[in-house]
């Protein structure tokens, strides 16, 4: 049982699910162990951008282990232990950038991770599917609700009612993964990703991904402010703000320190 975590000099974690012989599926203690890394990586102030990916040549995650997960007896009060554990898709504030490098089948709970990260590269034999229908329960950790508001909804109705899979063609094609890539590019890929987003102000990404995110479920009118408000803060409080500045006009690469 393992999930592997590498944190690098250059700010760039990377998350590999662990677990080859299971198709890397999540088991209650899976879930437990992936809980404690997602929190030490936001609580981490020297991460920059994270790489989310399984182990072997088959599977980047198959979701839940149906056998220990599904039916599994629990307390009623936990239904409202709502901060126990958190997930990347089970509502973590995370705001440092995740990209997804999907080396095989993403299904269940494996689409709810890659709908929880921001880029997404995967390999072209990979297969997307959220298949609880078939199984008698919901895609829940948010594929009810991040599906339809990523993908659209005649596209997200037919992957949720159907439970059917889809290609990494396809997946593209919906704008659900970034880019199709061959397995042997696949890690190379998402590392030139993490690391150019890493070389960019902390402050300034992570500021950016939270007001894109939070704007879902703003009016213009209020995102535009708040993005004004958030540019003030960065430009009076930020030292990397007088770093771009300054390495701009001496037409260099800025040194960015997160403060």
């Amino acid at each position: 049982m393992s999930i592997d975590f590498h944190a690098g000099d250059d700010g760039i974690a990377t998350i590999t699910l662990n677990r080859p012989e299971r198709m890397n599926a999540l088991d209650r203690a899976h879930y437990a162990e992936l809980s404690k890394v997602w929190v030490d990586v936001r609580d981490n102030p020297h991460l920059r951008c994270v790489i989310v990916t399984g182990a072997g040549e088959k599977s980047f995650c198959a979701g839940a282990d149906i056998k220990d997960v599904i039916g599994a007896k629990e307390e009623l009060q936990a239904l409202w232990q709502t901060q126990e554990q958190p997930l990347l898709n089970r509502g973590l504030d995370l705001w440092k950038p995740v990209i997804a490098a999907i080396n095989g089948y993403c299904m269940g709970g494996g689409v709810t991770l890659l709908l929880a990260t921001d880029i997404r590269v995967a390999v072209a034999d990979a297969q997307f599917a959220v298949a609880e229908v078939k199984r008698g329960i919901v895609a829940g950790l948010g594929g009810t609700q991040r599906l339809i508001r990523q993908i659209g909804h005649a596209r997200a109705m037919e992957m949720l009612l159907t439970g059917d899979s889809i290609d990494a063609a396809t997946a593209e094609r919906w704008g659900l993964i970034n880019r199709v890539v061959p397995f042997g590019e696949l890690m190379a890929t998402a590392r030139r990703y993490a690391e150019t987003i890493a070389r960019n102000a902390p402050l300034a990404v992570q500021a950016t991904k939270e007001m894109a995110l939070r704007a879902r479920d703003m009016s213009l009118a209020d995102g535009m402010r708040t993005e004004q408000l958030l540019n003030h803060l960065l430009q009076r409080n930020s030292a990397d703000v007088v770093e771009g500045r300054t390495a701009f006009m001496e037409k260099r690469e800025p040194e960015f320190h997160g403060n």
